[in-house]
């Protein structure tokens, strides 16, 4: 069966992708769930059009998520953390305290499991950067330094 998928399937292919999948996991998973549809001659002349908006769509987005990474680039974020004498910070600094931060001095609302951490765990005094996922083709290097409060 030849269906058009209407968003990303893990292991099936990605958003309007023509693919062929066995009868009943495309007429009692994929198509009730409104996640395809069956292609026709009528759907695939109609999947030029729907290519063209979303990329029209994608494309706003994209140059908007530009625009916060040059902010989120440009500028190097304090975290404060008790620390020892030696440097070393009582616990660790974790995602969501780079996420409030990035909220409270760009008023951009960054989702914590979208930031990488440059290793596992930040547990010392210093500067680091980190990953922020924006959107699949954005991506930002977020500076930011700890220091002792």
């Amino acid at each position: 069966m030849n269906i058009i998928l209407l968003k990303d399937v893990d292991k099936v292919g990605e958003k309007f992708d023509v693919v062929t999948v066995k009868p009943g996991y495309g007429r009692n998973y994929l198509i009730p769930q409104k996640l395809a549809i069956i292609a026709n001659k009528d759907n695939l002349a109609r999947l030029d059009e729907h290519k063209a908006r979303e990329e029209a769509k994608e494309a706003e987005v994209i140059s908007e998520m530009q625009s916060i990474k040059d902010k989120i680039e440009s500028k190097t974020f304090t975290i404060g953390a008790k620390a020892g004498t030696s440097g070393k910070i009582f616990g660790s600094v974790t995602t969501v305290q780079l996420a409030q931060t990035i909220q409270s001095e760009l008023q951009v609302e960054v989702d914590r499991r979208d930031i990488e951490m440059p290793e596992d765990e930040v547990k010392t005094l210093g500067e680091y950067v980190a990953k922020v996922k924006l959107h699949k083709k954005v991506v930002a290097d977020l500076k930011f330094e700890v220091v002792a409060e």
